[in-house]
């Protein structure tokens, strides 16, 4: 006989609780600010971070980095980046503030967890987030904030296999003491590998070379106190072709013609060039550099061949070490991919408040280099998708006590 307590029908179950929190993917500043601005609307945010801290990228970054952009239009919303950090912060710097707003705004931030991908839910209600330890995470929007330099580029340079020196993505240099004497050949002419280039000079390399595929737009970091980036603000949303016209006499005037040292002015307009994703070069000693000869400008690298690295003009060279500032891929392809959400570069499609089509409450930020900063087109995102969160997740989206 069947115990009294027992039945063979299932008691009822209460109704299970559809608000869900909203995951964010990335505890650098693009999430971090982005889980900040929801829960200041009330909406619980968890942030999930493969590592296990805060702002993983910055640390791993070279020792001399510091923003190209001001301290005061740096700061991520609700707290501004201490005075004391001074007008161009230093790497180690930044660490600390992302530290410290974490901890400020008491960010819920879960580490040591990776999301491998993003699926809607069965009912179509939902995200679905596959993690490590075989986590299923359900939330009712995400914000993929991973992060613009992700996954280190190399190309597949035919023969590079048959190089003996040293070889190294930039993403792995901290500073110019393992080179002190050595011939070293930098591959890449943005803003990582011109600046690693006058590190190593400055630093004792016997011989620096940059090799350059195609001539950069070069700017003064600041003019007179003018910081590269308040112009940058002030044209972003001018059309393309004005801009171009704008900055030819601009660079004229500012930037001395490098042309005898292989760097001819850019027969691209500057704008049309940040449009493709091609940030201008700030100058912090790359200038002089290339002027007195410590550094010298060389033609991109086409293939190697018995041991020896072949340019693109034909000529030869054996460096002691070689270090590729050939950038970074997004690394969305696994995550989100399957939805149709990217383009044929692997960028989301569209970022900041706007969703893609058949994927609402996805959203991405961080994807995108703009003239006019990164931190600050960060800060700007977090406020919009935040509103964006509010106003499509009434109902569903986990609100904080209080």
């Amino acid at each position: 006989m069947a115990d009294s307590t027992t039945s063979s029908h299932p008691a009822p179950q209460p109704p299970a609780d559809p608000a869900r929190p909203v995951y964010v993917i990335g505890a650098g500043p693009g999430g971090l600010a982005v889980a900040y601005a929801l829960r200041a609307r009330g909406i619980r945010a968890v942030v999930l971070e493969k590592s296990d801290r805060v702002g993983s990228s910055w640390r791993g970054h070279y020792d001399r980095l510091h923003l190209h952009t001001t301290r005061r239009l740096s700061g991520l919303p609700g707290l501004p980046i201490p005075r004391r950090f001074g007008r161009w912060v230093s790497r180690d710097d930044v660490v600390r503030y992302l530290e410290k707003y974490a901890e400020h705004h008491r960010l819920e931030i879960v580490t040591g967890v990776e999301v491998s991908r993003v699926e809607r839910t069965p009912d179509g209600t939902g995200w679905l987030l596959r993690a490590s330890g075989g986590r299923e995470l359900t939330g009712a929007a995400v914000v993929v904030a991973t992060g613009h330099n992700h996954t280190p580029r190399v190309p597949s340079w035919p023969g590079r296999d048959t190089f003996t020196g040293e070889f190294l993505h930039a993403r792995e240099y901290r500073d110019a003491k393992p080179y002190a004497g050595r011939d070293v050949l930098v591959v890449g002419a943005g803003n990582t590998g011109t600046e690693i280039a006058v590190d190593l000079a400055e630093g004792g390399a016997a011989r620096v070379r940059v090799a350059v595929r195609t001539v950069p737009h070069i700017v003064r970091r600041s003019t007179a106190g003018w910081a590269a980036q308040y112009t940058g603000v002030l044209v972003r949303r001018l059309p393309t072709a004005l801009v171009d016209r704008l900055a030819r006499p601009m660079a004229r005037l500012g930037v001395p013609d490098l042309a005898e040292h292989g760097l001819p002015r850019p027969d691209t307009g500057l704008y049309s060039r940040v449009r493709e994703g091609a940030i201008p070069v700030q100058d912090v000693g790359f200038i002089d550099a290339v002027r007195t000869g410590t550094v010298e400008v060389v033609a991109s690298v086409e293939r190697f061949e018995d041991g020896e690295v072949v340019l693109a003009d034909g000529s030869r060279v054996t460096p002691d070490a070689l270090i590729a500032a050939t950038g970074y891929a997004r690394g969305l392809e696994s995550l989100v991919g399957h939805l149709g959400v990217l383009d044929d570069r692997g960028r989301p499609v569209v970022r900041g408040p706007r969703t893609p089509d058949g994927a609402p409450g996805l959203y991405f930020t961080g994807y995108t280099n703009p003239i006019s900063g990164m931190l600050r087109e960060l800060a700007r995102d977090a406020v919009r998708i935040a509103a964006a969160v509010a106003k499509h997740g009434t109902g569903r989206v986990s609100r904080l006590p209080g």
